[in-house]
C-alpha cells in the first residue's frame, strides 16, 4: 500500500480574486460536508413514505425521525460542539474523524433491521455531519482570496445542490425496488463519505487559525466577546436570516416528496423526480448568478438578496391562492429553486466568514446554525400533521418564515464585499 499524499500547508489567500486549482481542490474536499448533509437529509426525504410502511410508523414517529438526524437535531448537537471545538482545538482534528463517525451512522441506517436500528444511526448521521458543516466552511473562508470568497463557498453550495439531485435520481431509478432501492442510496452515501475522508488527509490545519490560536489567551473570554458589541448583532443577523430560511428549505428538503406523495399530485416516482429539479435549478443559479456576482460589490448584494427574497415569498404564497397540483408544484419548484440560490444558504455561508474573528468564526457558525437546525427538529414533529389537513396551513406559514428572513437580510445587510478578513475584523472592532 502507497503511502497517503503528505499534509499541504493552507496558507492565508491574498487580496485579490485568482483562484488557483488547489484552493478549488480544497473547496470541493470541504463542500463535502455540505454534499453529505443535503444527500442524507435529501435520502431520508425520499424513503420516509416506504420507511414508515417498513417499519410501521406513526405521523409522529415519522416526524422524530425527520427531527432528529441530520435536518434537525442532531446535526444542531454536532453543530453547538463540532463549530466550537473547531476553534479551540483547529480544524483539522475536526474533519479528520467527523466523517468516519457518519460512514458508521449511514451503514446503521442503510442496514436497519428494525425502527432502533434506524433512529440510532439517523441520529448518529446528524451529530457528525453537523460537526462537520461549519468547521470545514470555516477552512474555506480562512484560504479564499478576499474577492472571491463568495464564488468558492458558492462552490460548496453547488455540492450542496449536487448530493440530493444524485439522491433524487438514484431513488427515481431504484424506485421499482421499494426499500432495497433506499437501502442503495444510503450505502452510496457511506462509500462517498470514505472517499472523502481518505482525500481529506492531504489537507493540513487552517495558517488564520494557526496565527489566531498562539495569540489567544482564553477561549472562555473568546466566547463572552461572542455574545456582546458586533459580534452579538452579527451572530442576531445571521441566525435570523438562515432560521427562517431553512424552516422553508429543511421542509422541501425532506418533506417535498411525502407531501406531493401524500397529497396526491403526483407518485413516488413524480414526486422524487419534481423535487430534483429544485436542486439542478439552484445549481444553475448559484454557478451562473451568485459564484460570479457576489463578490462584485455591496450594492450587487443586496440587488442579488432582493431579488431572491421576494421571489421566495410568492413561491409559498401561491399555495395560499391556487390548487395543489402538478402545475403549481412544479411553479413553486421554480421559484423557490431560484430564489435559494439568491437568497439562501449560500450568502449565510458567505457571511458567516466575513462576520466573526477567527477564533470565534466555527462558534458563531455552529450556533446559528445548531439553533436553525433545533427549532426546524421542532417544527419537523407538526409537518406531517399539518400536511395530512392540507397544504394551506404549511403553505402560509413557510410564506411568513421566508417574508421575515428577506426583509431583515435586505434591509440589515452590513458592507463586508471584497474585503479580506482582517480588514472586516478591524472595522468592526471583532479582532
Amino acid at each position: 500500500m502507497s503511502q497517503a499524499t503528505p499534509p499541504v500547508s493552507a496558507p492565508p489567500a491574498g487580496d485579490g480574486s485568482t483562484i488557483t486549482a488547489q484552493q478549488w481542490r480544497w473547496s470541493a474536499l470541504a463542500g463535502m460536508a455540505s454534499y453529505l448533509d443535503a444527500g442524507s437529509i435529501v435520502a431520508l426525504g425520499a424513503g420516509l413514505a416506504i420507511l414508515q410502511k417498513e417499519f410501521n410508523l406513526s405521523d409522529g414517529a415519522l416526524g422524530v425521525l425527520a427531527a432528529i438526524g441530520p435536518n434537525a437535531l442532531g446535526c444542531a448537537i454536532g453543530a453547538f460542539l463540532g463549530g466550537w471545538l473547531g476553534d479551540k482545538l483547529g480544524r483539522k482534528r475536526i474533519y479528520q474523524y467527523d466523517l468516519m463517525v457518519y460512514a458508521f451512522g449511514i451503514l446503521m441506517v442503510a442496514l436497519a433491521v428494525n425502527s432502533p436500528m434506524l433512529f440510532i444511526g439517523t441520529f448518529i448521521v446528524g451529530v457528525a455531519v453537523g460537526a462537520d458543516v461549519p468547521t470545514s466552511l470555516a477552512l474555506v473562508g480562512e484560504f479564499a482570496p478576499a474577492k472571491a470568497r463568495g464564488k468558492l463557498l458558492g462552490f460548496t453550495q453547488v455540492a450542496w445542490c449536487l448530493g440530493p439531485v444524485v439522491v433524487l435520481w438514484m431513488a427515481l431509478a431504484l424506485a421499482p425496488l421499494g426499500l432495497l432501492g433506499i437501502r442503495i442510496v444510503f450505502l452510496h452515501l457511506f462509500v462517498v463519505a470514505i472517499v472523502t475522508w481518505a482525500l481529506r488527509r492531504g489537507l493540513a490545519e487552517s495558517a488564520r487559525w494557526k496565527e489566531a490560536s498562539q495569540s489567544a489567551k482564553n477561549v472562555g473570554r473568546n466566547m463572552k466577546l461572542l455574545f456582546s458589541g458586533s459580534n452579538l448583532r452579527a451572530l442576531v443577523w445571521t441566525a435570523t436570516i438562515y432560521l427562517f430560511w431553512n424552516l422553508a428549505a429543511g421542509t422541501a428538503g425532506i418533506f417535498n416528496p411525502y407531501i406531493i406523495n401524500t397529497l396526491h399530485a403526483g407518485g413516488q416516482a413524480m414526486s422524487v423526480g419534481l423535487s430534483s429539479a429544485s436542486f439542478i435549478i439552484v445549481m444553475i443559479v448559484t454557478v451562473t448568478v451568485f459564484m460570479k456576482y457576489s463578490d462584485r460589490s455591496f450594492r450587487t448584494r443586496k440587488l442579488i438578496w432582493g431579488v431572491g427574497a421576494v421571489m421566495q415569498v410568492v413561491a409559498y404564497g401561491i399555495f395560499l391562492f391556487l390548487p395543489f397540483t402538478v402545475t403549481t408544484v412544479v411553479l413553486n419548484i421554480v421559484l423557490f429553486g431560484i430564489s435559494a440560490a439568491l437568497s439562501g444558504e449560500a450568502f449565510y455561508k458567505v457571511f458567516s466568514q466575513e462576520l466573526f474573528p477567527t477564533m470565534l468564526r466555527g462558534t458563531a457558525q455552529g450556533f446559528t446554525f445548531g439553533v436553525a437546525r433545533t427549532i426546524l427538529g421542532f417544527w419537523s414533529f407538526f409537518v406531517p400533521v399539518l400536511a395530512n389537513t392540507g397544504i394551506k396551513p404549511v403553505a402560509a406559514l413557510l410564506t411568513l418564515f421566508l417574508a421575515i428572513s428577506g426583509f431583515v437580510g435586505f434591509f440589515f445587510m452590513p458592507d463586508t464585499s471584497g474585503k479580506s478578513l482582517e480588514q472586516i475584523e478591524s472595522e468592526r472592532g471583532t479582532a
